[in-house]
């Protein structure tokens, strides 16, 4: 203790000389401060509070004057570094440097004096990056999260996630080089001055840890890290810590600690499987020669007709009695056009304000909003798709796609719907429905065979927890080809299986024109044809003004499709568009729409129409669907939904 004392008053000492002899700010200063070391001369250190840890550099030095006159090159050190290295040849070039009797500026272009050894992810440090007879001798680093910690007599095994992977990499700690830091200290050899953080490893502490890939001499892992260097980069409080090592319920996380769960193992799983299948969507659109294209958020347009659209707006909603009003509107511009005709009579100035005044008064009050006077001078939303957006840019590119936020203010608690989601749109040219439902397909086939083959031990996870059959049906989504049927043909199946016994059905009342079910779709796709299917032919009264009528029925029907898949339902939906001006704008007006907002939509049809199609994927859906999971809001990281809206 007393010559730890002693030390820390020659350090003060030396620090106080310093500040006084040096031009630079205090600040600059404290990040470089000063100590000996009896054992090999001098070191440098950067202060625990800026480093988390202190390393000592060794630097010779005589006396405090020296200091301030020798050319001592400060060290390149970044802030988020927490582990600094110095080599023999780095101690005797500074010792060098310091010998010179005229400061010299550090170069610009010089490389860093420390830098930590490579970082390496857990999910890399497998059988089929390392092999086991070659094993890299050199230093490796692995930053993450303890997820458990065991400490036998000897060593100590931490098990560290760093998000990459699963399973995460287990470090092995030398419990015996803590007893040996004592004596250590006595000779003040920074060597194994890490070791004193052991006792700060607890469960999602954070943590930084230097070693060497080596082969495990236990059954769990092939791999291990054998660690020369530890460091706690933040402290997590055991008895604080919410996530104990119990299983929580997905409920549970998602109501209590949304902001915590992707630490769980489940949470985890799943935000990689999302990672994988938005770059496989990407990569097949891509590889088919798709222009990406981004639509906008806020729109004046609602492209389902369904009105269920969130408002944007920048009047003062705290001020209702304030808000301008449409009559307002209408009133004033009365009075200004009553005003210019009474300026031209040869009335009294006086009578004819009163007349005019009279005239005006507004007889009742109204509750229509004047958005002329909102940011975008008319009425403005949240978008419900990016189809229209995306219809102007595929008649001008060919084929193109979009993959973005959209929004609706359905007022659901179903376990299927979001108020914000994100929608795969994908628009093609010279295309009908079969070729929509073609590419919907071999796009769907692609994406999950990618993550079958490159997120399998997530899928393996969420398999053994979830879905027993999770592996095996997406395996067979790959495998075989999607059924076909009609809108009618589905009916008749649907009315003969429920005629056996209508007490097993929610909605037992099918017909023609019934919008159906996720019972009816599931059946449809799980015990009808036990496989992915499409149902087409839709009828016109239940779906979007947009879809083109088909002709062999007098446009009882459109050219419509859904995609229906096991555990799910609908996974897809899309549509040949009505290229036909004369009919959309018919369309337009049945679904009491204003053709003249649509005006551009409509030159579209005006100026080199041709057939199109597309279809939107709901990519929440997808997750939920090769995730095996029941309950779309654990699909995505903050979920919106009627009454939540946290984060």
């Amino acid at each position: 203790m007393f010559r730890r004392l002693l030390e820390l008053t020659r350090n003060l000492s030396f620090l106080v000389l310093i500040m006084m002899s040096s031009r630079k700010s205090c600040s600059n200063v404290l990040v470089q401060a000063f100590s000996l070391s009896t054992k090999r001369g001098a070191a440098i250190t950067t202060t625990r509070a800026k480093h988390h840890a202190a390393r000592k550099l060794q630097q010779p030095f005589t006396t405090a004057s020296s200091f301030a006159s020798s050319s001592i090159s400060k060290p390149s050190i970044s802030m988020f570094n927490t582990r600094l290295y110095a080599t023999e040849t780095d101690a005797t070039e500074t010792s060098s440097s310091s010998k010179s009797s005229s400061p010299v500026e550090p170069s610009s272009t010089a490389a860093p004096l420390y830098s930590l050894p490579p970082r390496v992810k857990t999910v890399d440090v497998t059988l089929e990056h390392y092999d086991t007879s070659s094993l890299p001798s050199s230093l490796v680093t692995i930053q993450g999260w303890v997820r458990t910690i065991r400490k036998q007599k000897t060593n100590a095994f931490i098990q560290v996630n760093d998000g990459s992977n699963l399973a995460g990499i287990q470090c092995v700690v030398s419990l015996t080089l803590t007893e040996e830091r004592e004596a250590n200290e006595a000779t003040n050899d920074a060597s194994n001055d890490y070791m004193i953080d052991i006792h700060r490893v607890t469960t999602g502490a954070a943590v930084e840890i230097v070693g060497r890939i080596v082969s495990s001499t236990g059954g769990q892992q092939a791999l291990e890290v054998s660690a020369t260097s530890l460091q706690v980069v933040g402290d997590c409080p055991p008895d604080q810590y919410p996530l104990a090592k119990k299983r929580h319920s997905l409920e549970y996380l998602r109501q209590t600690l949304t902001h915590l769960r992707p630490r769980t193992n489940t949470l985890a799983a799943v935000s990689r499987i999302r990672s994988l299948l938005a770059g496989f969507i990407h990569s097949f659109f891509q590889t088919k020669r798709f222009v990406y294209v981004q639509t906008p958020l806020i729109t004046t347009s609602d492209c389902e007709g369904a009105g269920e659209l969130f408002r944007v707006t920048t009047l003062d909603l705290d001020r209702v009695s304030q808000l301008p009003l449409q009559q307002d509107a209408d009133e004033q511009a009365k009075k200004s056009k009553s005003n210019k005709k009474n300026s031209k009579s040869n009335k009294n100035e006086k009578d004819g304000s009163d007349e005019q005044t009279a005239t005006i008064s507004p007889q009742s009050t109204s509750d229509a909003v004047d958005y002329a006077q909102d940011f975008f001078g008319k009425a403005a939303f949240l978008t419900v798709s990016g189809q229209l957006g995306g219809e102007t840019y595929a008649t001008a590119l060919g084929d193109v796609y979009t993959f973005g936020p959209t929004f609706r203010a359905e007022n659901s608690q179903t376990t299927r719907h979001l108020a914000e989601f994100h929608m795969v749109e994908p628009e093609m040219a010279f295309c009908n429905l079969d070729g929509a439902m073609d590419n919907a397909e071999a796009m769907l086939k692609y994406v999950v065979e990618q993550v079958l083959e490159h997120g399998r031990e997530d899928l393996e996870f969420l398999t053994q927890f979830y879905d027993k059959q999770l592996l095996e049906r997406l395996q067979r989504l790959v495998d075989e080809p999607f059924a076909r049927v009609s809108y009618r043909q589905a009916i008749a199946y649907l009315q003969e299986e429920i005629a056996k016994d209508p007490s097993k059905w929610q909605f037992p009342v099918v017909e023609f024109g019934t919008d159906l079910a996720t019972e009816h779709e599931r059946w449809l796709a799980e015990t009808k044809f036990e496989s992915a299917v499409f149902v087409y032919n839709y009828p016109k009264a239940i779906k979007a003004f947009y879809m083109r009528d088909n002709d062999e029925d007098n446009g009882e029907t459109v050219q419509a499709m859904d995609l229906l898949v096991p555990g799910v339902g609908e996974l897809i939906g899309g549509s040949q568009r009505e290229e036909r001006l004369d009919v959309l704008v018919q369309k337009l007006k049945d679904c009491n729409l204003n053709p003249d907002d649509y005006w551009w939509y409509l030159d579209l049809r005006r100026y080199g129409s041709v057939p199109h199609s597309g279809y939107g994927l709901g990519f929440e859906r997808l997750v939920t669907y090769v995730c095996g999971l029941e309950n779309i809001r654990d699909a995505i990281a903050y979920p919106r939904y009627p009454g939540n809206a946290e984060f």
